[in-house]
């Protein structure tokens, strides 16, 4: 099969990238930084504290993110299995 024909098979959404399925937690540094960045630099009326501000709200977007990881956790791994089966 040709590459063209191989890209052309391929759906994103579908389909995930093949390697990535190990690191993808790891995208959520870049991203929280990026989000962060675009966030700050249209909310701020200065610039003065930016780096810090976008430091902080990066670090509590990954503590976010790791609470709902650990509370969904919990919920399937100790709640769902107490409910009743009927």
């Amino acid at each position: 099969m040709s590459h063209a024909a191989l890209l052309l098979a391929y759906l994103p959404f579908l389909e995930p990238l093949p390697g990535v399925q190990r690191w993808w937690m790891l995208l959520l540094l870049p991203l929280a930084f990026g989000i962060s960045v675009v966030y700050k630099a249209i909310r701020m009326p200065s610039l003065d504290a930016f780096w810090r501000s976008v430091g902080t709200m990066t670090v509590q977007i990954v503590l976010g993110m790791a609470g709902l990881a650990i509370g969904f956790l919990v919920l399937v791994q100790v709640v769902v299995p107490l409910l009743p089966a009927e």
